[in-house]
């Protein structure tokens, strides 16, 4: 049994938080808490989706893996947004596996209630439009990233991301998995890795990364991630789900 979401706990969703307090006691008593570890995959490629999750602290990656098994990340989702966009989007399934990459926790919500919500309209109705346009925005940059800039640049994107959504200078995950992630090879992210942290800008040790110049990270990154940036904080800013 998973305890019950409280007010308190859907201050941490971004989406959630930003309801009306009459909307969040309407909801509550279906919302439960869930506890994610590294690693726990969320939902596989075109399994059908019974919840959606909206993480609180937990972040997790949008990840498609090709035949061969090499896998890429699309995007990732953190506080800001919600897992599960094609509950809402005319879909049952998604081409893609959603893998938890920092440990945390996520109010989780049934799906049918998400579908019987957002056909209500109003303020979640808009969030999650908004939220899904500005996710678009980050898988298209991705791509465009993975195509164009080095891999110390996409490191960089990357952390800095992650960092946003984390609440934390410490991030805990392996050089393979920042590698499948990226879509490059362990040794090219080792590599860069490397670079970041003599340059002072991290510190990496047993699968333990800690930001310590944010701006230098900021700097050395490539224009992708201010793009992605800019559009989460026009589409999500505060204020933008009311009328």
């Amino acid at each position: 049994m998973h305890a019950y979401a409280t007010l308190q706990s859907l201050a941490d969703s971004h989406l959630l938080g930003a309801l009306s307090p009459a909307d969040q006691e309407h909801l509550l008593p279906d919302l439960r808490l869930n506890a994610f570890a590294l690693g726990d995959t969320i939902y596989e490629s075109g399994e059908p989706l019974d919840y959606v999750y909206f993480p609180t602290s937990c972040i997790v990656s949008l990840v498609y893996t090709m035949e061969s098994g090499v896998t890429a990340e699309m995007g990732l989702v953190g506080n800001e947004g919600v897992v599960g966009v094609a509950l809402f989007m005319g879909g049952d399934t998604m081409p893609n596996r959603a893998v938890v990459q920092v440990a945390g926790g996520a109010i989780k919500m049934r799906a049918r209630l998400l579908q019987e919500e957002f056909k209500r309209g109003g303020a979640l109705q808009r969030g999650l439009l908004r939220y899904t346009q500005a996710l678009i925005t980050q898988i298209a940059q991705t791509a465009v990233c993975n195509r164009i800039h080095s891999v110390e640049q996409r490191l960089c994107r990357w952390l800095l991301l992650c960092h946003d959504r984390a609440k934390s200078n410490q991030l805990r995950m392996t050089q393979e998995f920042i590698a499948n992630m990226l879509g490059g090879h362990r040794q090219s992210v080792t590599v860069a890795a490397g670079r970041l942290q003599d340059a002072g800008l991290i510190h990496y040790s047993r699968g333990d990364i800690r930001i310590l110049n944010r701006s230098g990270l900021e700097a050395t990154a490539c224009e992708c991630y201010q793009v992605v940036k800019t559009e989460f904080d026009r589409l999500l800013g505060a204020g933008s789900l009311h009328p």
